[in-house]
Formats: C-alpha cells, structure tokens, sequence
C-alpha cells in the first residue's frame, strides 16, 4: 500500500510510478530528460493558441501546472526556467516566437507566472495535496491564479488600466477552468493507479 508518510508526500507521481534507480548518473540523465520533456510540451503547447488579442490563449497552463504536479516543485519548476532561458536564447518556442526581445512583449510577464505556479503546484503537492479530485482541483485553482500576477503586472505596461483585466484575464476564464479540471481530474486518477500498483 502507498504509505502516508512525509517522506512518500515529498515524492512527486513520476518517482513514485517509475521504478527505483541507485545509480546516481541515471538517475541525473532520468531528470534532465524529465526536466527537458516539459519544457518541450510546453513549446509545443505555446503554438496551440487562439489569437484574440495583446494575450492569446494556448494550452500552456495545462503543462505547466501538470509539469509541478508530475514531476515535483524541483524539476517542474526547473522545466519552466528551462523553457523560459531556452526562449530567450532565441528557440522560437514562446507563442509568439523567442530571442531576448521577447522580455517587450506583453505575454513575458505570464511565462515568469509559469515558474511561480510550477513551483506552487509542487510544493503543495509534497505537502500531501492533490489526493482526491477536490484537492488537485483547488491545487491548481491556486497555482493558475498566481500565473496571472505577474502576467497582469507585466501587461499592464502596454495597454491602459482600465482595460488591463478585460485583455489578460476575463477571456481565460471558461478555458482555464476546463484545463484546471482536466488537470485535476488527470491527477487524482494518477494517485489511484498508483496506490493499486504500490498496494
């Protein structure tokens, strides 16, 4: 059985689903290809986008919330700080493509979100939540509110105050709602499959 124990809680689901490695170089090569993979999917979620405006809608929270919950407020937040520097040095994997000018554009301020959440997600996770369906969903309410912080100070540079909440909040609503559910929902089936493998 999957024991309650701090030291279990501090594991993230994909140490606990994969099978134990002493060695400690493949252990090293098993979390930068981890760390590498989010970072990925989170390019390649970035091009999923519909253009509505100064902020387009992708399906980048979707990853990066899955990136803390799956691999741990360590690694996920590394795959984000990988995502973001890889950006920077000029892979076009930002929705809008990449290079250091990009610090211009009015979405920087979403992807630092990206950092904070996965490492929020994370945290949260080690700590025991994230469990039942009720608490991965409120794990990931928490961690995508913390995106727009920084999302909305950063756009609100370029458009007027009065307007900020209308381009870089309201439109998201519905669509993060459903990649919040989904991601719980993808969560809490993951702790079930893996306490009948640990049982």
């Amino acid at each position: 059985m999957l024991k309650n124990t701090s030291n279990t809680n501090k594991m993230n689901i994909i140490d606990l689903a994969l099978p134990k490695i002493e060695n400690k170089v493949l252990v090293t090569a098993k979390d930068i290809f981890l760390v590498l993979s989010f970072s990925v999917l989170t390019g390649i979620s970035s091009k999923l986008m519909v253009e509505i405006g100064a902020v387009p809608i992708t399906m980048q929270t979707l990853v990066v919330l899955l990136s803390g919950a799956l691999l741990g407020k360590k690694k996920g937040t590394a795959s984000q700080i990988t995502y973001l520097f890889f950006g920077l040095f000029g892979l076009p994997w930002f929705s809008r493509g990449g290079g250091m000018a990009y610090i211009l554009s009015p979405t920087f301020g979403y992807i630092l979100g990206f950092i904070l959440a996965a490492y929020s997600v994370g945290s949260l996770f080690e700590k025991g939540w994230g469990k039942n369906i009720s608490s991965a969903i409120l794990t990931m309410l928490i961690a995508n509110t913390i995106i727009y912080i920084p999302g909305l100070l950063w756009l609100a540079k370029f458009v007027k105050f009065s307007k900020l909440l209308a381009i870089g909040f309201y439109p998201f609503i519905i669509g993060d709602m459903l990649k919040i559910f989904l991601a719980g929902s993808i969560l809490s089936f993951s702790w079930k499959i893996i306490k009948k493998i640990k049982h």
